[in-house]
């Protein structure tokens, strides 16, 4: 509390010592001493300001150049920290023909020594994904904050709802009781835009939280919380693309500060460019440098400005908040070397924090390029350590809604497992039934509950690191459509007057009820299973619509059966007995009932079972 509060003052000071001066603002805000990144590069943003001549008289802070580009407004200032800086607060004076015209007070903070370091997600985690807006509004006094661009409109499908921190902060112990150990947000930062701001993807400002979300501080205090509840913090980040309201946007440091065309051009979002052996430059130069939309214009992390700019930011984050990892938005998208760099960067400073990055493609082949200690043969190293495995996502509900077959039902989720040997860590993948782009996995499954339990229990026992999106525990679905304002509906109970609440049970189906039941269960036990957190897999051909595979390490063993049949199954043992080592019993992880393990046990149709063998 006494680091925020003194965070809080130092940068008011800050902006208070150049608010009416031609400075208008320098960020980062604000540096640490202590870190490993001890020189940073400050944007110096005002009128004519390329023309000023800093000076800083500190011993532990030194002015190691500067650089100025065509727009006049800008001023680059690269400076060295000491990390025993004795103060916390440095003035930069600035001259215009050797005299002072501008003096500022730049915050040096003492760094937390819970930042040095900060541990990463695994997979002991559970990962509960919330789109902020449509979860919980906590306070509605900031559902429209003037003079921002949109104003909030429930009844608008793709509008804002006022969702913010402090309906999240509200509800951290709901997350908790379900059984998750980690939050991942989507964007909070600033959305200045006129229409479809409230998803968080068109950053306006990256060192402002969103007023409508709340402050920096509500974030970070959010976070603490959080904390302190066992719930680690991921952070929603994005480097390709900026909003098109950004403030830089009407006055570019450098013409090539944004990726530019003759005319609107928007990436062809073919993924394989970046491998394809016979790829044409203007096909792979289109997918980088198009715009993801023509409200997301496509940052150049090509300009050295710009690739400084936005791995300072992202560390500022992770030390502001001290947080436990960062999801990547659009990972292939920007220039591949910069992105290496900058996971380079984030894992000098942070060597336990985990990244996972967004690769939306079906094919391992594809996204494994991507992961740290891949082998690539055009010879791209990558440093990132996780990616979603989409893969496994749309194979998955495949395989619960075609008819079984050669190559199709278990048998496709079977042999996209088996090219695991393409990743080189497997285990360090997030899977997940669904996420905040994509139909509700109740719908994809066609509301069929014994088939959403099989999905979730796979997600939860097979390999890697389990995500689940908001709602999920109580069935939300998006029938009939995939607008994503429909899949991101808002959590009932979240607003005030809501008659049904799904953080109560109020109002809310018998089968609703149930699905929340069971899977807290799940994620209770899952917990403290260490063959699943870091435990082996072993799974065998699936056959007559049954799946079965063992999760196991020196202390637990895990038996799993998925059953499409509608029917009951007997599953013969004998040819499971490699798994076994003796072992005359098991106990299903949902009712806790003791079974023998004989020549075959019965399970029960069209659901999940999970056996802890002893």
């Amino acid at each position: 509390m006494i680091f925020r509060l003194l965070l809080i003052v130092l940068l008011c000071s800050t902006q208070v010592s150049y608010g009416q001066s031609r400075i208008e603002r320098i960020e980062p805000p604000n540096w640490w001493a202590g870190m490993e990144t001890d020189t940073i590069q400050l944007l110096v943003y005002g009128d004519n300001v390329a023309s000023l001549t800093p000076i800083i008289k500190n011993k532990s802070v030194k002015i190691l150049g500067t650089t100025v580009l065509e727009s006049p407004n800008y001023l680059f200032i690269d400076i060295k920290v000491d990390g025993q800086l004795p103060k916390r607060k440095v003035k930069i004076n600035f001259l215009e023909n050797k005299r002072k015209v501008e003096s500022i007070t730049y915050p040096i903070l003492a760094r937390q020594d819970n930042r040095k370091n900060l541990e990463g997600f695994d997979n002991s985690d559970a990962i509960y994904l919330i789109t902020p807006d449509r979860f919980a509004n906590g306070d509605a006094t900031n559902d429209y904050i003037s003079p921002m661009l949109e104003k909030p409109d429930r009844e608008n499908i793709g509008g804002r709802h006022g969702g913010d921190i402090q309906g999240i902060q509200n509800n951290l112990d709901y997350i908790v009781d379900l059984g998750f150990s980690a939050i991942w947000l989507n964007p909070l930062l600033e959305n200045d835009m006129e229409t479809y701001s409230y998803h968080g993807y068109s950053t306006t400002d990256f060192y402002k939280v969103d007023p409508r979300f709340g402050s920096n501080e509500a974030y970070l205090e959010m976070t603490e919380e959080a904390r302190d509840k066992g719930l680690k913090l991921i952070m929603d980040m994005i480097v390709n693309h900026c909003g098109l309201e950004h403030w830089w946007m009407t006055d570019y440091p450098s013409p090539d500060w944004i990726n530019e065309w003759d005319e609107y051009t928007q990436t062809n979002h073919r993924k394989t460019v970046l491998q394809d052996p016979y790829v044409s430059e203007l096909d792979k130069k289109t997918f980088t440098d198009g715009w993801f939309v023509p409200t997301m214009p496509d940052l150049n992390q090509r300009n050295e400005q710009m690739a400084t700019y936005l791995i300072q930011n992202s560390i500022w984050w992770v030390e502001y908040l001290g947080l436990a990892g960062i999801r990547m938005d659009t990972y292939p998208y920007p220039d591949m070397y910069f992105m290496t760099d900058w996971t380079k960067a984030m894992m000098k400073e942070y060597p336990d924090l985990n990244i996972v990055g967004e690769e939306w493609f079906g094919e391992p082949a594809i996204v494994s390029y991507w992961q740290k200690g891949k082998k690539n043969p055009n010879g791209y190293a990558s440093e990132l350590k996780s990616l979603m495995d989409f893969p496994i996502q749309s194979t998955l509900v495949k395989a619960l809604t075609e008819e079984e077959g050669w190559s199709t039902g278990w048998m496709a989720l079977y042999e996209v497992l088996a090219q695991d040997f393409l990743y080189a860590d497997p285990q360090n993948l997030v899977v997940f039934p669904d996420n905040h782009d994509m139909s509700r996995i109740f719908t994809q499954v066609e509301e069929d509950y014994g088939k959403f339990q099989q999905a979730l229990t796979y997600i939860l026992t097979t390999r890697g690191i389990p995500q689940i999106y908001y709602g999920t525990e109580i069935l939300m679905k998006n029938p009939g459509t995939e607008d994503h304002g429909i899949i991101r509906s808002d959590f009932p109970g979240g607003w005030k007057g809501d008659k049904t609440n799904g953080f109560t049970n109020k109002g809310l189906s018998e089968e609703a009820i149930a699905a929340k039941t069971w899977l807290t269960i799940l994620l209770e036990w899952r917990k403290t299973a260490s063959a699943v957190h870091t435990g082996k897999l072993t799974h065998f051909l699936p056959n007559e619509g049954v799946y079965v595979y063992f999760r196991y390490d020196d202390d637990q063993k895990i038996m799993v059966v998925l059953n499409k049949n509608t029917e009951d199954y007997i599953l013969d043992l004998k040819r499971f007995a490699e798994m076994f080592d003796g072992e005359t019993k098991g106990k299903n992880v949902f009712t806790q009932e003791e079974i023998l393990l004989g020549k075959s046990i019965t399970v029960g149709g069209n659901g999940a079972t999970v056996l802890e063998i002893f």
